[in-house]
């Protein structure tokens, strides 16, 4: 009688996959430096990358290497080790939102649905790859990209949800159908 193999599922210990599924990949900005040798020039490369699984879940990368795709890959494999998760609250924010890192500092609003992302840059790769659909971004202080983007990823972590508000102050949340309806006087 042959012996059957069982499929193996390589997982952590806890029971949680180490690597998120279907994530996606952005190459956000790709640096390269020389080093002036005796035998001419010394280039290596450094790569910015945004990783998200478009439902919440968004991380980013650094990684540097004398060659782009092993900077690439260096990066990619930081971005998806540091994911957090983000609040959305139908496919837009839940509020307004500043976020700082360095010298960028980058503002978020809430947008009705169909409006899209309204943003540029580094801030637009963050955004779609949380699977944020409708929302206004503008990027108020540094340009360069590492900050915009960490500044990014700072306003989405402080955003909250209404539940999580509510039961900071004590207030239970109530669907608007449960309150009482205003009798009018005769």
């Amino acid at each position: 009688m042959p012996t059957q193999r069982r499929s193996q599922t390589r997982s952590n210990p806890d029971g949680f996959d180490k690597e998120p599924k279907e994530t996606t990949e952005k190459v956000v900005f790709i640096n390269r430096c020389a080093k002036v040798v005796k035998g001419g020039r010394r280039f290596s490369f450094s790569a910015l990358i945004v990783s998200g699984n478009h439902n919440g879940r968004v991380g980013i990368g650094f990684g540097k290497a004398n060659e782009v795709s092993e900077a690439i890959r260096k990066a990619t494999e930081s971005a998806k080790k540091r994911m957090v998760d983000v609040a959305i609250h139908e496919n837009t924010i839940p509020h307004e939102v500043l976020g700082e890192f360095g010298g960028g500092r980058v503002l978020l609003k809430p947008a009705s649905p169909g409006t899209g992302v309204i943003a540029g840059g580094g801030v637009r790769a963050v955004i779609e790859a949380a699977g944020i659909r409708d929302v206004l971004a503008k990027s108020l202080g540094s340009s360069n990209p590492a900050n915009v983007v960490k500044a990014t990823l700072d306003a989405l972590t402080t955003l909250r949800p209404k539940d999580a508000i509510f039961k900071i102050r004590g207030i239970a949340s109530t669907p608007k159908s449960a309150l009482p309806v205003a009798t009018q006087a005769p």
